[in-house]
């Protein structure tokens, strides 16, 4: 791993207020309606629903709400069809971004998209301009707290992960994206506290900005997820912690 970006870690520390949990939910439910249209609405013999269904119940999703999501994708309740996208731009001093959405109107989406990068000092760019820059991986970040993050970290190499990075009061556990939901087993079976286990965007190399062009760029994208339509934001920027935490206060 030759580089990775602190953004999204720090913000399962913070956790979630209720209108943002909220929104969470509407996206999760998005998620899970794709995945059963995709793959069928058996989670046994469909990955994708699997994770995703995990990802909800470490929400804490109601329940309901997750069988209600089902039943949409697999056609018995109405709602409008949702496209996948990936929307490509760049940042403040040039920084790649990679947009994952969910959409049942792609001229809407892709406008909010463009209004929010102009916005904030970026622009979106043609499909595959930094794309190329990322790779699919699995991610799962569990809070360290009381425990002892060196023998975490070899407890998820024992299982199979590729990568683990140690920060402050969490692990960042990097897998293929295949032996994402074994590694995450095998940790919870050791009853560890995951924040979030998915499969990622992650960067093959980060670049560090100076602060104003940091600041600005942590709220492009923050306002990028908080569109409903944007699932997922991956960046190659990569923030110090006294930067984030300026920007948190």
């Amino acid at each position: 791993m030759s580089g990775h970006s602190k953004w999204s870690s720090i913000k399962h520390q913070k956790g979630v207020t209720d209108a943002r949990r909220g929104q969470l939910f509407t996206k999760l439910a998005r998620e899970i309606i794709v995945a059963v249209r995709e793959g069928g609405s058996n989670p046994e013999a469909n990955f994708r629903l699997r994770l995703v269904i995990q990802r909800a119940r470490d929400n804490n999703m109601p329940l309901d709400n997750i069988e209600r999501a089902i039943k949409r994708g697999s056609g018995q309740t109405e709602g409008a069809s949702l496209v996948e996208m990936v929307l490509e731009g760049y940042g403040p001093s040039g920084v790649a971004i990679l947009v994952k959405a969910l959409s049942d109107n792609r001229n809407r989406t892709l406008q909010d998209v463009r209004n929010i990068f102009s916005r904030h000092g970026g622009n979106l760019g043609e499909s595959g301009c930094v794309a190329w820059l990322f790779d699919s991986q699995g991610l799962i970040t569990v809070q360290t707290n009381e425990l002892d993050a060196e023998e975490l970290a070899l407890d998820a190499i024992d299982a199979g992960a590729e990568d683990v990075k140690i920060e402050n009061n969490y692990i960042e556990i990097y897998t293929k994206p295949e032996e994402l939901e074994k590694v995450r087993e095998a940790l919870g079976q050791k009853n560890l506290p995951i924040a979030s286990a998915e499969l990622s965007m992650v960067p093959k190399t980060t670049v560090e900005l100076e602060e104003k062009a940091a600041l600005q760029t942590l709220k492009l994208l923050d306002k990028l997820e908080e569109l409903d339509e944007v699932q997922h934001v991956s960046s190659n920027a990569d923030f110090p912690n006294a930067i984030l935490e300026k920007y948190q206060s």
